[in-house]
């Protein structure tokens, strides 16, 4: 028989569910993508339902079902931080205790209630119920479906129970955490409240601020005024990484807020800025600021790891391993040989760990590694996928006009054509991507080498802040002839430099330029994908893994002499990333998309009827 393993994260943000067979990844799915909530922290019983209809399983058909973290070591943690920190919090405790008493101490029981209420009756013969702690969810999603034997594992987030940050040693079944740094000291909750301060959303707008960093001006007496205020007042890093954050400079203890915005105020001399504000230079520059600072606590932990362990291989997991312009700091810095980063590195990877964590340390289960450096995630293509009686389906509810095509080639010839002639295409093929980044099968798709569609892109389709960047997809072989990058980036975490004969020379005083009159000057002969500071955020698209993919880029390089293409993520700003069919053509219809492909089906915008104002989405059952 099977050894199945349900794996949960939830309560707190990114909810999700992933199922292993045989320590195999079965499924994985993140709540939001059905419920269209971003970063849905509810129950994930859509996406449980999913992962359990892909292994064609019931609840007690399970061996085990594991929770990512443990509920009574984060309220030891909030008991203990609001005596410590007493009278203040007594708001912040006031709203937060009772909801524990009522509901999270029992975590137990509402798991399986949540769990009944999807098989619609009392489980039978139910699985036991296993509780991961957070950051061994996290060195487990990043070690177990790693290519490596033995590695050293980094994890760095806001918090978990008590960590915010560990160091550990991966070896063949086995995990050891060698040393913690323990809350409220966390580099991730620092990001968050630098987040908070320059008006974007905690949780949600960390990657804006990575974003927003490179137009600060790291050479001006300003951010290095900036830098040196929050080393000085803010952050003492030690050698080994370790930190102490100043406490009266922030709130988030036990507080209702990130950081105490009077003394930040008083600090760095400009006020919080409003939520959805265009940023002026100031803020850029405290965003380089503060970049450079999370850099350097990571190149310092990194150099502790690789100490403690002696490996040559790092993986990593944790929110802040999503800072790619960190991690290819890393990369360039050769402390380590290889590094392997969880697609997934915040919470919803935690369910993915914690599964892996049942299996391999709960049960002893020997590993398996594949061959020819391979790592076990497929791609991330492990989520839910559609045939064409779906999309047949959605042409009869919407009277849609498509053309199906019988031959992929003549497909992929023709939507290469149009994105050579400057059409934006939204592109929906398999199964849907695991963790936040879009890579293929769930993607916006446009030329890099456009120089106005940046602007279009942001604007007009997305309708997000127009500094954002736009990230590259390009073919695995061809990644040096436009990149500064050794290794494979199958997964969008690695940000490195566009290579110096592809960029275009500044004029004088660009840095002084006004935001969008630097966005807009064009930086390389692939200026849709060159940021700010010639860097790029790289997907490397194979041909083995990525498929039909990999063939349409390989199309659009035979056309164009480019194997390079814009990707972005298939939603508008504050929706979570398509994930049916339907969903796919209700963006389509509701952006300035030119073009949609869905498996093998090519919609023209123009062609197509004016949706109806109210639209009820029924379940997407197949004929």
């Amino acid at each position: 028989m099977s050894n199945l393993i349900l794996g949960i994260s939830a309560y707190y943000h990114d909810s999700a569910a992933a199922l292993l067979e045989d320590g195999e990844i079965l499924a994985a799915a993140q709540e939001e993508r059905f419920t269209r909530k971003k970063h849905d922290p509810s129950f994930p019983s859509n996406a449980v339902s999913y992962v359990l209809s892909e292994g064609g399983i019931g609840i007690s058909d399970l061996n085990s079902i594991i929770f990512y973290d443990k509920p009574f070591l984060k309220l030891e943690r909030l008991l203990e931080t609001y005596h410590a920190f007493a009278p203040k919090g007594l708001r912040s405790f006031l709203s937060a205790i009772p909801v524990w008493i009522k509901e999270k101490l029992f975590m137990r029981k509402m798991i399986w209630k949540e769990l009944e209420k999807i098989e619609n009756k009392k489980i039978d013969n139910p699985p036991q119920l296993l509780f991961s702690e957070h950051h061994l969810s996290h060195a487990a999603s990043a070690f177990y479906p790693s290519p490596f034997d033995k590695a050293a594992i980094l994890t760095i987030d806001g918090v978990g129970e008590w960590s915010t940050m560990t160091i550990g040693l991966g070896d063949g079944k086995n995990i050891t955490i060698l040393k913690e740094q323990f809350f409220p000291h966390s580099l991730g909750l620092l990001y968050s409240a630098v987040t908070y301060y320059c008006g974007f959303k905690v949780n949600s707008g960390e990657y804006k601020l990575m974003g927003l960093a490179p137009y600060g001006n790291i050479n001006s007496d300003r951010t290095k005024t900036y830098f040196k205020l929050i080393l000085d007042n803010i952050i003492d890093i030690r050698e080994d990484g370790s930190i102490i954050l100043n406490m009266e400079y922030f709130d988030y203890a036990t507080g209702l807020k990130m950081c105490n915005e009077k003394k930040w105020t008083k600090l760095f001399g400009i006020p919080k800025q409003p939520y959805d504000n265009e940023p002026t230079q100031p803020y850029m520059d405290l965003a380089c600021a503060f970049q450079l600072v999370t850099e350097d606590v990571v190149m310092k932990i990194a150099y502790t790891a690789k100490k403690l362990t002696g490996c040559t291989n790092l993986v990593m997991a944790g929110g802040v391993a999503l800072n790619c312009v960190a991690n290819g700091k890393l990369l360039r810095s050769k402390i380590f040989d290889n590094i392997w980063i969880q697609p997934a590195a915040g919470d919803a990877g935690g369910a993915l760990g914690a599964a892996y964590a049942a299996y391999h340390i709960c049960q002893g289960k020997e590993r398996q590694i594949y061959p020819n450096n391979k790592d076990k995630m497929f791609g991330c293509y492990i989520g839910p996928g559609f045939n064409n009686n779906h999309v047949k389906h959605l042409c009869r509810k919407y009277n849609a006009v498509c053309k199906k095509y019988n031959d992929f080639n003549s497909l992929s010839i023709e939507v290469a054509e149009l994105l050579a002639n400057g059409k934006v295409v939204g592109w929906f093929q398999g199964r849907m991507e695991w963790g936040p980044r879009a890579l293929g099968n769930r993607s916006i798709l446009a030329d890099p080498r456009n120089p106005e569609m940046q602007k279009k892109l942001n604007l007009k389709i997305k309708y997000r802040e127009g500094f954002r960047p736009f990230a590259p997809s390009v073919l695995l072989e061809d990644t040096e002839k436009y990149f500064e990058l050794r290794i494979a980036s199958p997964y969008m975490l690695l940000v490195a430099p566009v290579q110096e004969k592809n960029r275009k020379s500044l004029p004088t005083g660009y840095s002084e330029l006004k935001l969008y009159e630097r966005l807009y000057y064009p930086r390389s002969d692939i200026p849709v994908i060159t940021h700010i500071d010639y860097s790029a955020r790289i997907q490397t698209v194979d041909k083995e893994t990525n498929g039909r993919y990999w063939h349409l880029i390989n199309a659009f390089k035979e056309i164009t002499g480019y194997g390079i293409i814009v990707n972005t993520s298939f939603n508008v700003r504050g929706e979570p990333i398509v994930c049916t069919p339907e969903d796919a053509y209700l963006c389509f219809m509701k952006t300035n998309m030119d073009w949609l492909v869905i498996e093998d089906f090519l919609f023209d915008k123009s062609n197509q009827p004016e949706l109806e104002k109210k639209i009820k989405k029924d379940s997407y059952e197949p004929d």
